[in-house]
């Protein structure tokens, strides 16, 4: 998988969009509803990379189980890994670890509404 195509998957999410709050070589994955990041999505030591939000004992199992799932590179080790998207994961794999990310990031609905879909 390459950077284009993990960004081209991003933006099927709903509310999603993309910005380069850094420079070109950056693209970071947002929620339109409270512009919280889910996906930092670059080019490391000639790798097409992800960092991507993972609950913290998920993602210290992740980075035992494969090689291509380091800790987050320029973010918070327990909260965000790695993964190199070229290598060997497979689409699926990686497709989970950004919908984990997604959910982990999205808007939270308010109190007051969850209690009156009740």
């Amino acid at each position: 998988m390459n950077k284009q195509d993990l960004i081209d998957h991003c933006l099927n999410y709903p509310g999603v969009y993309e910005d380069y709050p850094f420079d070109e070589s950056w693209t970071v994955m947002r929620h339109g509803a409270n512009k919280k990041s889910f996906a930092f999505i670059y080019v490391r030591e000639g790798h097409d990379c992800a960092n991507l939000k993972c609950e913290p004992m998920r993602a210290a199992m992740l980075r035992d189980l494969h090689e291509d799932i380091k800790p987050g590179y320029h973010m918070n080790k327990e909260h965000w890994n790695t993964v190199i998207l070229d290598r060997q994961l497979e689409e699926e794999d990686i497709f989970d670890l950004v919908r984990h990310s997604f959910e982990l990031t999205r808007p939270k609905i308010p109190k007051k509404r969850q209690q009156s879909d009740f």
